[in-house]
Parts: structure tokens; sequence; C-alpha cells
């Protein structure tokens, strides 16, 4: 869901701030009816909320959902770590050699 770059992007630019679906046409490369699939995607993910203002809607990131996916992500970090960790003694001994 949030691996797509279109979104990713999108996430981004809600980190400073509520942004209606015509402000983020005007901030990424996006035209109005992709931006309005992507954010049906993230509000059905959870990530982000719409709130009604006058004629527009307001979405906002749901940090609380990212909270979840940190947590989800925790157990694979700590593989990473260690896989990385053997590799980097691994490239180190090969440097002795």
């Amino acid at each position: 869901m949030i691996a797509e770059p279109n979104r990713r992007a999108i996430l981004a630019s809600l980190l400073g701030g509520d942004r209606s679906v015509g402000e983020l046409v005007d901030e990424l490369p996006l035209s109005q009816p992709t931006v309005s699939k992507h954010l049906k995607v993230l509000r059905n993910g959870g990530f982000v909320t719409v709130e009604p203002e006058a004629q527009r809607r307001l979405y906002r990131l749901r940090p609380e959902q990212f909270v979840a996916l940190d947590e989800w992500l925790q157990p694979y970090r700590k593989t990473w770590a260690q896989r990385l960790d053997a590799l980097d003694a691994h490239l180190d001994n090969m440097k002795d050699t």
C-alpha cells in the first residue's frame, strides 16, 4: 500500500500539514483523478483521514497508523541489522586479506 511511489509522495506532502486534493495536485506531478485514487487507498488503509471544510475536503495523516506500522516492522529491522552487521564484518575481513 505505502510502497507505491505516488502514495509515498502524497504522504510526504501531508507531512507539511493538511491538504486538499487540489493542493496535492498543484504540488505533485499527478492528475486529480490519480491523486483521488491514491487518497482513497490511503484512507481505506487508515493512513489518512478526510475532514470537510466549507467546500473543500482536507486530508490529514493519521499518526497512530504509522505507529502500528513501525511496531510491525520492528522484528524485521532486527533481522536486517544482524545481516548488515554480518556483511560489514565480512567486508572488513576482505580488506584485511
